[in-house]
């Protein structure tokens, strides 16, 4: 505080920090830094940050270097898959067009759904439950 007139006020420090000293921003702004400057809206997620990155620069990718001006949304699902299914291993789902509605159950942690220009993308994984050889027995009619 500081003395002014017979007034007390309070002095405002501003505090200047080296680019060292300054905290990387959160992983949040980050992943919106990245879907602004790919041209990618984010519509509903429940995955970590670094697994969403991976699909929104892939999706990316795979839409600019397709040879047409209209990409194979069939094939950008399969390769969109393939490489969860790759990485983060099986059980991978991927739906995509330019319309269509949905309603799916996910394993937590496993859900992605944004649009790229005039596409949507929905990303998902379900859990895997190995069959037993022991099978139920067939139903009488």
């Amino acid at each position: 505080m500081e003395k002014t007139g017979g007034d007390w006020k309070e002095k405002q420090v501003i505090q200047y920090h080296s680019l060292s000293e300054r905290k990387t921003p959160p992983e949040d702004v980050k992943l919106a830094a990245i879907a602004v400057s790919l041209d990618i809206r984010l519509r509903s997620a429940d995955m970590a940050i670094p697994m969403q990155e991976r699909a929104l620069c892939l999706t990316r990718s795979l839409i600019d270097s397709s040879s047409s001006r209209r990409p194979n949304l069939t094939l950008l699902a399969r390769s969109l898959k393939k490489e969860f299914d790759r990485w983060y291993g099986p059980a991978w789902h991927c739906v995509a067009g330019k319309s269509f509605g949905s309603f799916v159950t996910h394993s937590p942690g496993g859900f992605l759904y944004f649009s790229v220009d005039s596409y949507s993308f929905l990303l998902f994984k379900t859990e895997v439950h190995l069959i037993c050889n022991d099978l139920p027995p067939p139903c009488r009619r």
